[in-house]
């Protein structure tokens, strides 16, 4: 049966080896990748799927059957891991190949509707030539953007919402095989701020539609050693002197590292001066291009020293065309509501000695709230601490229970894409609808299609 769900899954599309995800921490246990070429395609595998989790008498494990949407392998978890088959849906009309259809919503916001594994840097590339941006990108161009819905990725900006608040559109395949289409201005069969950051738990999502508005330029201007006082008596000057702004710190006692600034032309002016000089807030501006770590060639980071250019060139923090990581390295990140900001980070900087032997990075970030069920930042602005570590799994995960407990004062929600052990008693509070969001994903999904570990251990099942 499972030989049988491959190969009428697939069609002519043969099921490739799963691998291990981007970070390579995880091998994944599906016993292979599909690609489909049309939502028929992804319709019935599906619809395989669940025929043969139904079927008592196949005398194959229920779990074989099962299906999980691949995005661009960015989860340092087993969120998309799967028994059975893993579904990228990268060949899935593809914005390369001129699969691009622009239109407006009833306010009159233009939008445009791509494949669910279109990556964002190829939708910016791609909307450039027409005249239209999307509003914010993540540290990363190369995830996909169904992906980083699913998980609540976010970019950064007093006033940016995350990724999933320029959704305006979403259309799946469900448990049971049937196909729904989602508008955010209209009611439909499922409430559409629970489908955005959907876990993969919903169905496979096959395209989605983005508010998008027209081009505008960026600088990005980079300054060093922030003192620690300064941060935290102007956190709020600070974070919202620009469109973007993240401070990167490697817990250095006496000041944090650099403040990335990434202003919006348009905002700036006659002169498209930031007003600053060589001295913001006591930290001093780069002479040369700076890469977050030491050391490190800023050549793969996005245009820095000023340079005004396309938004979609300057938001990110690296560049598309470039390997977007330097090296294997291990992610965690912990939001809280924006007033807890400063306490949060004096919290993390007094577990100092035991975070630095086994840290790369800290950046902080701020978004605006966005209403969505599953979403970190969505009942509060909300602030990101966001840990990049160096390799070593079983230290990190020993290590995460105590900045938990050090953060869980301040209502702090993990990414659920990077590595968290918050439990799922925990994650009900944190989450206030997270009860119904697994009451709907079970409706959709009677089945257990999509189900997994992750799935269980995060819903309490």
């Amino acid at each position: 049966m499972t030989t049988d769900v491959t190969t009428k899954s697939a069609g002519t599309h043969a099921a490739t080896l799963a691998g291990t995800n981007w970070a390579g921490n995880l091998s994944y246990s599906a016993h292979g990748v599909v690609r489909p070429t049309t939502v028929a395609e992804v319709r019935d595998l599906v619809l395989a799927a669940g025929a043969a989790m139904a079927d008592a008498a196949s005398g194959a494990p229920a779990g074989t059957a099962r299906l999980r949407a691949l995005g661009s392998r960015h989860c340092f978890n087993d969120l998309a891991d799967t028994s059975g088959l893993l579904v990228s849906l990268e060949d899935l009309e593809p914005v390369a190949a001129g699969h691009l259809q622009l239109g407006t919503t009833a306010a009159g916001i233009p939008t445009v509707r791509v494949s669910a594994g279109t990556r964002y840097g190829d939708l910016a590339a791609a909307l450039f030539p027409l005249g239209l941006a999307v509003h914010n990108l993540a540290s990363l161009p190369h995830i996909s953007i169904a992906g980083a819905i699913a998980t609540a990725t976010h970019g950064s900006g007093n006033g940016n919402q995350g990724l999933g608040g320029a959704v305006v559109g979403l259309e799946l395949v469900t448990g049971t095989g049937e196909f729904l289409t989602l508008r955010r201005d209209e009611e439909g069969p499922v409430p559409f701020d629970a489908a955005v950051v959907h876990l993969g738990a919903l169905g496979i999502i096959t395209h989605i539609t983005l508010a998008v508005e027209p081009t505008f330029d960026v600088r990005q201007d980079v300054y060093q050693d922030l003192p620690w006082a300064s941060l935290e008596q102007n956190f709020d000057a600070i974070t919202g002197a620009a469109y973007s702004v993240s401070v990167f710190t490697r817990l250095r006692e006496d000041a944090a590292d650099q403040v990335w600034l990434k202003s919006r032309v348009d905002a700036l002016g006659e002169t498209g001066d930031l007003g600053y000089g060589d001295d913001f807030f006591g930290a001093r501006r780069a002479a040369v291009a700076l890469h977050p770590l030491p050391g490190i060639s800023a050549e793969n980071c996005s245009e820095q020293l000023g340079v005004p250019g396309p938004g979609h060139e300057r938001l990110a923090h690296f560049r598309r065309e470039f390997t977007p990581s330097n090296g294997a390295e291990l992610q965690s990140e912990y939001l809280v509501p924006r007033e807890h900001a400063v306490a949060a980070i004096a919290a993390v900087r007094a577990l100092r000695e035991r975070i630095v032997p086994l840290l790369q990075i800290i950046e902080f970030r701020t978004m605006a709230a966005d209403g969505l069920w599953l979403s970190p930042a969505g009942q509060h602005d909300t602030v990101g601490l966001h840990f990049t570590w160096l390799p070593r799994q079983t230290e990190v995960e020993a290590l995460l229970p105590a900045i938990e407990a050090a953060l869980a004062p301040f209502d702090a929600r993990p990414h659920w894409g990077k590595l968290f052990t918050t439990d799922a008693a925990r994650l009900a509070e944190l989450f206030p609808r997270l009860g119904e969001f697994a009451a709907l994903a079970d409706g959709l999904d009677p089945a257990g299609v999509f189900a997994n570990d992750y799935l269980d251990r995060v819903l309490g099942r």
